[in-house]
């Protein structure tokens, strides 16, 4: 069932689309006693921007990643995609706009052994249901191609190799054409090789796509050919650079 969540792409010609904006973004542990671990957190992103958020581990960057992605709701502030506010839809509402407008990309790849590398793939096209499942599978093996993994389509995920998993990890995240990957530690298993790859892609899909890209990383190499890195510390943002 196609969501009914609508997203306003519509901004004013020759200024910066904003795809993803946070403001006032406050965070609390609190069992067993209360901890803030994220302090007025405000940022944006703009349409095609390739951001890195870096810092120490602790530091807050990640669980400040899954408040952006609307997988943790548990936060004070706002947090506005694409011109609508966000916070405060209920969780069928946001795993609605998740699908569509949200790909995620981790630092291990969680696809499901059990099916082929097409299957897995599909998966998210297949629960928005915008497109037939013919149309979805045609999309699925033209990210494949994109990604230079299609020969793999047929195999289970445990055949891959973990450098072959993390690029269909990305062929899944695009499928549905979001507006915005988010990445944890996507190279983080890796090596420097297939790491400089999936950069590439990465950057490939900022230039030629348009797909904005918030990529969490300890890579100071990566970071750096990033366009802006924002660092973190002690659950604050203390520079953009």
């Amino acid at each position: 069932m196609e969501s009914k969540i609508k997203l306003d792409c519509d901004l004013p010609i020759g200024e910066p689309s904003v795809i993803l904006s946070a403001k006032n973004i406050q965070k609390f542990f609190t069992d067993p006693v209360s901890i803030q671990v994220l302090k007025n957190i405000e940022f944006s992103v703009n349409a095609g921007e390739f951001v890195s958020i870096m810092g120490k581990s602790g530091c807050g960057k990640s669980t400040l990643l899954y408040i952006l992605s609307t997988m943790d709701t548990q936060y004070e502030g706002e947090l506005w995609l694409m011109n609508k506010k966000i916070t405060g839809l209920s969780g069928k509402e946001l795993s609605a706009v998740r699908n569509e407008h949200i790909g995620f990309v981790f630092q291990f790849h969680y696809l499901l052994p059990e099916f082929s590398v097409l299957d897995n793939v599909k998966l998210p096209g297949l629960k928005l249901g915008k497109l037939s499942p013919e149309e979805v599978e045609f999309n699925a093996m033209e990210k494949l191609r994109m990604l230079d993994v299609a020969d793999q389509a047929t195999k289970k995920a445990t055949q891959l190799s973990g450098g072959q998993k993390q690029r269909v990890a990305i062929a899944r995240a695009l499928i549905n054409q979001p507006a915005i990957i988010m990445g944890d530690e996507p190279t983080g298993n890796l090596d420097s090789k297939n790491a400089s790859t999936v950069f590439s892609i990465f950057k490939d899909l900022s230039r030629e796509l348009g797909t904005s890209l918030l990529i969490v990383t300890h890579d100071p190499d990566f970071a750096s050919k990033t366009d802006r890195i924002i660092e973190m510390a002690d659950g604050e943002i203390i520079s953009h650079r």
